[in-house]
This record gives C-alpha cells, structure tokens and sequence, in this order.
C-alpha cells in the first residue's frame, strides 16, 4: 500500500475516533475546503438544510453543505456514499461548535505573538503556519477579527490536526470581544439646504416645541431601524420636508441632526445627500 493510501485511510480512521468521542466530523478536499454539494443538493436546490444550527448529516447520502454535514454518526461516515471523499480528502475537519469548543486560529508567527500576550492560556495545536487555540463554549464564528485571527466557532469548520498540548480553558470575554466591531466614527454631515421663508412670511406650525417633536421623532425613527435603513432614511427625510420644508424653519442645525443619525447607522454623507435631494425633488422643491 503506498504512503498516499495510508495517509487516506488515516482520514477516515481518525473520523471515526473522533465521532465515537463526539466530535461531529466531515472530509476536506484539497485548499482545506468541503467537498461540493451532490448532484441532488446543487446550488441549494434542495432548500439546504432544514436547521443551520445544528451539525448533522444532510437529508441525503452525501457531505453536502458544507460544516453542516459534520456528524457523529459512524454509519454514515463509514457509508459508501462517504467512502469516496475519504479516498481522495486531504484533511479531516470538525464543526467546533458542535462540540462545545471555539478556536482561535492563528494564522502567522505574528498572531500567534500577540495572542501570547493578549488572551489567556488554553489547548495549543501547531497549524502549518500558526497555531489553534481552543476554548470551552461558543460563540459566533468571524474571520479576520484582526490580522492573521480567525474565530471558528458555531456554523463553521476547523482542520483536526492532533489533540494539542495544555488544559482547555473557558472561553474568556476577550475573544468574544472581538467579534464586536467598533462603532464607524460619525463624519461631519453635510448639511442640505432648503426654501427660506419669503420675507414677511409666517410659519404655519404653532410652537417650535412642534418643530423639535417632529425633529426628534425623526431622529428615532431612524436610529431604531433594525433592517431596509437605506428606505427608513429616505422616507423619514421625505416626512420630515413634507412638514417642515416648505416654510423654511428647518435649519442647519435640524438637518446636522438627521444626517448624523443616518451616519450612525452607517449610512454615508453622499447616500444622506442623495436621499435629502430625492426626497425633494418627489415634493418638488
């Protein structure tokens, strides 16, 4: 048997060790990726699978969609539906997550320092370029939350590439935090204009009190867009000129304030500017 074959019925072999300890598993192709859907599972046509939260075999006899075909059922691993892909794997994978773990894959020498210094000591094992640090519990799974650092965690694979070295430990904030981004700094707004008020004109709105509500109503609307916030900030744009934009009491200082609740949202100067000018032209001003 030549040293390829054995390396091959290794794959398989150390699939079946891991699944019987409980480690959901699934064959890697060559660039460490999963092996494509079958034929039945083309381009989802199947739907994909039923719950994405979950590692499992797929509703069909192959290795299909990705992590979520890691499983810990020898049957199906063994399979010969499975048998090809173990023939021709290049590496066994493991859905982390699966098993109650999340690691920490550092990808260079340099990653590999700062996570010396920056998070604390657990499971170690050696990649080709860098290490694997593995924690108890879960979380969402990110990649390049920094240079050279991955999170793989829930709904993602890792290679198996030995036990490792040292005592786990439990997932700290440290690596949970960073997966949470920093807020995009708020750029200045740019500031639109709209009709003055002819001289000698009056205001039709009864107090300026009912200017700030609707000023302040609109601020919130927007900041409380969980979805479509390219629309909201359109339509509470429109509102808010449909209102106020034909007397001229809108201001600078008003018009700052939605863009700067728009920016927050992670909307952009020129976007804001477009939606300010759209939403004009539709009242025709």
């Amino acid at each position: 048997m030549t040293q390829r074959a054995l390396i091959r019925r290794d794959h398989l072999a150390v699939a079946l060790e891991l699944a019987a300890a409980g480690v959901p598993v699934l064959p890697l192709r060559a660039g460490k990726v999963p092996f494509g859907n079958c034929g039945r599972c083309q381009g989802n046509a199947c739907g994909g699978r039923p719950n994405m939260k979950n590692s499992g075999p797929c509703n069909c006899p192959g290795p299909c969609h990705g992590w979520a075909a890691a499983t810990t059922d020898v049957a199906v691993i063994a399979s010969p539906a499975w048998r090809p892909m173990w023939r021709t794997a290049a590496a066994v994978a493991y859905h982390p997550g699966g098993t109650g773990v999340t690691v920490v894959d550092l990808d260079d020498a340099a990653a590999v320092a700062w996570a010396r210094t920056a998070l604390p000591a657990t499971r170690t094992v050696p990649t080709t370029r860098g290490e694997h640090w593995i924690y108890k519990g879960t979380m969402r799974s990110v990649n390049a939350v920094r240079p050279g650092v991955d999170i793989k965690s829930t709904m993602s694979y890792a290679r198996y590439l030995g036990h490792g070295a040292g005592q786990m430990t439990a997932l700290p904030d440290t690596v949970r935090a960073l997966t949470v981004k920093e807020p995009r700094p708020v750029r200045p707004a740019q500031a639109a204009t709209v009709p003055t008020l002819p001289r000698g004109g009056e205001c039709p709105h009864r107090t300026p009190a009912y200017l700030e509500r609707g000023i302040a109503m609109a601020e919130q609307r927007i900041t409380s867009a969980a979805s479509a916030v390219h629309v909201t900030v359109y339509r509470t744009f429109l509102a808010v000129l449909s209102t106020h934009g034909r007397c001229g009491c809108l201001t600078d200082t008003h018009i700052t304030r939605l863009f700067t609740a728009a920016q927050a949202k992670g909307e952009t100067v020129r976007h804001c500017t477009d939606a300010w000018a759209n939403a004009r032209t539709a009242l025709g001003m």
